[in-house]
């Protein structure tokens, strides 16, 4: 093979996780991320590198400001446009890599000077959503700024192809594989649907490296299958880079088992005060020669420094016999800001040194304030106590001379015994384990699930909520909360309808086994698209958190149940209204509506004649005024039939809510006010559900068959009807008859 020299050598800038945007309305922190970025680009043309590859999160959110997209665009046209020529060859098809009107490299297109490309995949914070799928790297692309490459459009079928780069004599095939969801991104590894391409010829004359965003851990997973293994990857590989994780280390290591190098070069802005985010930022310049490689650290200057440290009350000099002392949270205040100042103080050194000595025509350097975290464990020996003053309080002593004025200190106790709590007791993360879970150093699924899991979910799932919420806070998805409740509840509804179970227990378990089913559809994966999604406007439906669908017939209502059982009453059951909606009241003014259109007379002749002889209009406003309900009462349920005064039996339904208190309303409407028949009808026809008098025939005569043969059914004149007005013992008040109606009418008359 021969010799291969300078020539033959592709240098790339290799960076991950600029998050520009992170914190920008911070009136100290806010021009951090974008002023890091603009630092790699500059870096990028000093050092006369080939390309850059970035390995996702270049944005902190999918919908970027326009402070955030000018910041951008503008470092990367000042640094990467020129006159200089890209001495990279593109060998594959970039039809297939790259999609939209412009599928080719940006260094090609003729209307373009690109002295250096940009190659980046999207992470978890910049990933297409919404409306055409798109997110902010097809807007850089459109654009001719950067090559977005790496795409994952099936989640589920997931192919990889290089894009074949060659410099002189040295090929790189660069592969690319942009943020999925960890658990999913996990199975379809498993289930072995993922699939990677290589060249057809002299495979072994390539050097491939791959550049991935996922949780590179299983200590940092939130769940068993939440993150990438790393033997998940092929073992043809040469170098990967490992975006997704802050903690900066950019030193390659070697992988044994799969025999290639890992290289995670962290973020370039501490976007949390948790340890990893210490560590020095840096940005690598990978030299590749062949199939050789070597790496260059470049610490980025920019960088606000930021020192971290932890210490236990209990085993610090003198703080022992003081927690014995009473009142002394004076004394532990004034102990812990001398920390803080050291630590200020050290931060401060730190970043003078990291910039190196002076030039000469070089402005006065302007210190940034620096971020400075202390973490106290403050668990007292036994008989003692720390009395901590209250952690902002104390923080704010600090303005002016740190940039997180809010958040200096956090104060935890180390986690104590289980203690054996009530039935009915909520049992609550331990403050330690608050202290982790704080919002700046763990993602929203960890912190929804740490506290769910001491819950008591009966509803809805723990799972799919977690996720719900973390779209609604990281992707700004306004309606994923709403959807994920909707779809829980219809699910929940549809369920118990299936099940003809009354007791609460019963019930109970069949809430728990729906939300159970749930979560073990949204873990495994068994997505079904809704039926009135579109794709190009809303993006990919399996990307969005209530994937869990209903089926089309699944959230239709039967007419029927939504009437109550609907159909007509059994001619047995006088009186009964439709739906089973009406009360023992609607079943005597049934009695009394087929007595006068038949006509009968018996009892008390006068006022028999009085029914026949009314009008056909008071006939009908007497029948509008049959029953009248309120719209206050309680969906009626079936009860079995009673026995009232009389020996009547009333057949129909019962009602929860008071018979009274209804019957009262119902006595005041007819009585006290007098008002007129018409008048009261259309007051109240808004209001009253409609009965269904058919069969009136059958009933009667079913009922004086009844009468005689036995009398547990006794039929009521009109006189009795109207006598039983005053008597509040009974539980089921009659409306006034017609005839009573009639004779007030022609008295006024």
């Amino acid at each position: 093979m021969p010799t291969l020299t300078a020539a033959d050598t592709i240098r790339i800038l290799v960076a991950t996780d600029s998050h520009v945007g992170y914190n920008e309305r911070d009136p100290i922190r806010g021009d951090d991320s974008w002023k890091s970025f603009h630092e790699v680009m500059c870096l990028a043309k000093d050092e006369d590198v080939d390309m850059i590859l970035l390995a996702g999160d270049l944005f902190h959110d999918n919908k970027p400001s326009r402070k955030a997209m000018y910041q951008v665009m503008r470092s990367i046209r000042m640094n990467c446009f020129g006159e200089k020529p890209c001495e990279l060859e593109m060998l594959s098809d970039a039809s297939e890599i790259f999609q939209g009107a412009f599928n080719h490299v940006n260094y090609e297109d003729e209307n373009l000077n690109v002295a250096i490309p940009v190659f980046s995949i999207h992470g978890n914070h910049d990933d297409p959503s919404a409306e055409g799928h798109l997110c902010a790297l097809d807007i850089l692309q459109i654009a001719g700024l950067v090559n977005y490459y790496g795409r994952t459009p099936e989640s589920d079928n997931i192919l990889v192809k290089p894009i074949l780069l060659q410099k002189g004599l040295t090929k790189m095939a660069l592969y690319g594989m942009s943020n999925v969801r960890d658990e999913r991104l996990f199975r379809t590894f498993r289930e072995g649907k993922v699939k990677f391409f290589r060249p057809e010829i002299q495979q072994n004359e390539w050097f491939n490296l791959i550049a991935v965003h996922q949780n590179h851990l299983e200590s940092h997973a939130h769940t068993e299958t939440g993150f990438l293994p790393e033997n998940f990857l092929p073992g043809f590989l040469d170098l990967v880079v490992w975006g997704h994780e802050h903690e900066c280390l950019i030193n390659p290591r070697m992988n044994p088992e799969m025999s290639f190098h890992v290289m995670q070069p962290g973020s370039s802005v501490a976007t949390s005060l948790v340890p990893g985010e210490a560590v020095p930022k840096h940005v690598a310049i990978v030299s590749i020669t062949g199939r050789e490689f070597k790496v260059e650290p470049r610490r980025l200057k920019t960088v606000r420094p930021f020192l971290m440290k932890e210490i236990i009350l209990n085993e610090e000099k003198g703080m022992k016999a003081l927690a014995k002392k009473d009142n002394n949270r004076s004394e532990i205040t004034r102990y812990l800001e001398e920390i803080v100042n050291d630590l200020i103080e050290e931060a401060n050194a730190d970043w003078l040194e990291a910039q190196g000595e002076m030039e000469e025509d070089e402005e006065e350097r302007e210190l940034p304030l620096p971020l400075v975290r202390l973490r106290v464990e403050y668990s007292a020996p036994d008989g003692g106590k720390f009395e901590c003053e209250n952690p902002q309080r104390f923080s704010n002593r600090f303005v002016g001379k740190v940039a997180n004025v809010n958040d200096v200190v956090q104060f935890y106790r180390k986690k104590s015994a289980t203690t054996k709590r009530s039935k009915g007791e909520t049992e609550m993360p331990e403050e330690s384990v608050l202290a982790q879970l704080a919002i700046d150093n763990v993602k929203v699924e960890k912190l929804v699930r740490e506290f769910l899991t001491a819950q008591s979910l009966i509803i809805l799932p723990q799972n799919s909520f977690g996720d719900a919420v973390s779209q609604f806070v990281d992707k700004d998805d306004k309606h994923a909360m709403e959807m994920f409740v909707n779809e829980s509840l219809a699910q929940q509804i549809k369920h118990l309808m299936e099940v003809d179970k009354g007791d609460e227990e019963e019930l109970q378990s069949a809430m728990d086994q729906c939300r159970s089913r749930l979560e073990e559809l949204f873990a495994q994966g068994r997505l079904k698209k809704a039926n009135n999604w579109d794709s190009d406007r809303d993006g990919e439906w399996a990307d969005q958190p209530g994937a869990i669908v209903l089926p089309e017939n699944e959230m239709e209502v039967d007419e029927d149940e939504e009437d109550g059982g609907g159909g007509m009453a059994p001619p047995t059951a006088r009186g009964r209204g439709r739906g089973g909606q009406t009360t023992g009241r609607a079943a005597r003014g049934t009695t009394q509506k087929s007595k006068t259109a038949a006509g009968k007379t018996g009892g008390r002749g006068t006022r028999k004649k009085a029914v026949v002889e009314h009008s056909e209009d008071d006939e009908i406003a007497a029948d509008e005024d049959v029953i009248m309900l309120d719209d206050d009462e309680e969906e009626p349920t079936r009860a079995p039939a009673k026995t009232t005064r009389g020996g009547r039996k009333a057949t129909g339904t019962t009602t929860k809510s008071k018979p009274s208190a209804a019957a009262a309303r119902s006595t005041a409407t007819a009585a006290p006010k007098r008002t007129s028949t018409r008048a009261t009808s259309t007051a109240t026809a808004g209001r009253q559900s409609k009965l269904n008098f058919s069969q009136p025939a059958a009933s009667q005569t079913q009922t004086r068959g009844g009468r005689g043969a036995t009398k547990k059914i006794q039929e009521l004149s009109a006189d009795e009807i109207s006598d039983d007005d005053d008597d509040d013992d009974d539980a089921f008040e009659p409306a006034p008859s017609s005839a009573t109606r009639t004779r007030y009418a022609r008295n006024r008359r």
